[in-house]
């Protein structure tokens, strides 16, 4: 193959998915079929059938049981905004992440004890197998799944103190920034570091998605006089939301 030029399984799919971008082939409508594809582009069924695999692990067309592959409806990307700080006496750090503020967000979140592996530890500067409180989140808008969140806190830090479990105690939901000023730890920093992949099976299911499907995967640490004190993960479906940051200027 010269170089620069496509495999053939990739010129297949742009063309298909240029007719899925311009209207030629509108949502719900049925993919045109394996031997279709064959005869039309001149390939191969080993051709037609990868074409049709990329264009399924974009997230383009969906298979039926039964009834065949289809272009997927595609939704329009609503705005998950991120500000730069965290203020003192909000009732969660999710008003500030939500697409409207006249949008009633809610979220629920699980918290257990479990051991550090060597890339929190590493994220917390902390040993492999210190004990950390690990949080799950699933936040919804309307009740649609739209973000969720694991966040990992040391021990050493916050154990046996008030604010040990994150949404448990005379604190619960009110943040990092708050719950450790309660504890005289002044947070100063925090840094995101933002990445894709496709979505886990169990990802996946919470939000309502496929398993393969790309996910924005947001690593955030806060930091209070260079020391992490909670790391976490934010994980948000990339085909029906996107990112926006506001960042003060100083």
């Amino acid at each position: 193959m010269p170089f620069g030029e496509q495999p053939a399984y990739l010129r297949v799919a742009e063309d298909l998915r240029q007719q899925i971008a311009d209207g030629s082939l509108p949502p719900h409508t049925r993919l045109p079929s394996q031997a279709s594809i064959r005869a039309k582009y001149g390939v191969s069924d080993t051709v037609a059938l990868e074409a049709r695999k990329v264009l399924m692990a974009e997230g383009l067309v969906e298979g039926r049981s039964g009834s065949g592959t289809y272009v997927r409806e595609r939704p329009v990307p609503r705005t998950i905004c991120r500000s730069g700080y965290r203020t003192l006496g909000e009732c969660s750090p999710f008003r500030q992440e939500q697409t409207d503020e006249r949008v009633r967000g809610t979220w629920e979140g699980r918290s257990e004890q479990a051991e550090a592996g060597p890339a929190v530890a590493e994220r917390l500067r902390i040993e492999p197998g210190d004990p950390v409180m690990c949080t799950r989140y699933v936040f919804r808008a309307e009740g649609e799944p739209v973000m969720l969140s694991t966040s990992w806190e040391p021990l050493r830090l916050t154990g046996r103190t008030p604010v040990m479990l994150p949404e448990q105690g005379p604190l619960a939901g009110r943040g990092v920034v708050e719950r450790m000023a309660a504890i005289d730890v002044v947070v100063d920093n925090v840094a995101e570091g933002v990445g894709a992949r496709p979505a886990l099976a169990d990802e996946a299911r919470l939000l309502g998605g496929l398993p393969g499907h790309v996910v924005l995967v947001i690593e955030r640490t806060y930091q209070a006089g260079g020391l992490p004190v909670e790391t976490a993960d934010v994980v948000i479906p990339a085909d029906r939301f996107r990112v926006a940051y506001h960042l003060p200027v100083r």
